[in-house]
């Protein structure tokens, strides 16, 4: 299983207390779901709840390193040691 850095922004950041963490996992969602593991008021955050499944939620973003995993294989984009993975909500201000 692959260990991955996962950067947190915003509120995310805010409410596990931490901006950067290693989790575990060989997709994008076994990580989210370590992560959320570990902070399980991470969870409304980031994914919504569907008849399906687990889907992030229409305004958070996730990168891997650097590439949104929206234009690779969503949440099922396969993960390698030492990637980086980077979790955005809507951040707004003026």
């Amino acid at each position: 299983m692959a260990e991955v850095k996962v950067r947190l922004f915003a509120n995310l950041k805010e409410v596990a207390g931490t901006s950067e963490l290693i989790l575990p996992g060989d997709t994008v969602l076994e990580v989210l779901e370590a992560l959320v593991r570990q902070f399980p008021d991470l969870k409304d955050m980031i994914f919504e709840t569907t008849a399906s499944g687990p889907r992030l939620c229409g305004y958070v973003n996730v990168f891997l390193n650097g590439d949104n995993i929206g234009h690779l294989d969503g949440l099922w984009t396969n993960i390698s040691n030492n990637d980086e993975l980077g979790v955005l909500p809507p951040v707004s201000g003026g």
